[in-house]
């Protein structure tokens, strides 16, 4: 699933392909904004390799979550 941050002040966008649900993905958003504890502000993504980013959440500006199902190519993809 691709996944895009768009952080304040910040020209690009960062963009991840994440093998977490979309409702795991919306979880992680919404507790990293409601956290009241500086250190768990904080959203972190893991990538399909295995590396982190980490996004303060007062420095998001949006969160664009994809389609689950991937993108499906050569021959009979509909």
């Amino acid at each position: 699933m691709e996944i895009k941050v768009g952080i304040q002040h910040i020209n690009r966008e960062v963009v991840l392909e994440v093998t977490q649900s979309g409702a795991e993905i919306e979880k992680a958003v919404n507790d990293a904004f409601t956290s009241s504890d500086p250190a768990k502000a904080v959203l972190v993504l893991t990538d399909e390799h295995g590396r982190k980013v980490f996004i303060p959440s007062d420095k998001i500006g949006y969160v664009d979550i994809g389609e689950e199902n991937g993108r499906r190519v050569g021959f009979g993809a509909v």
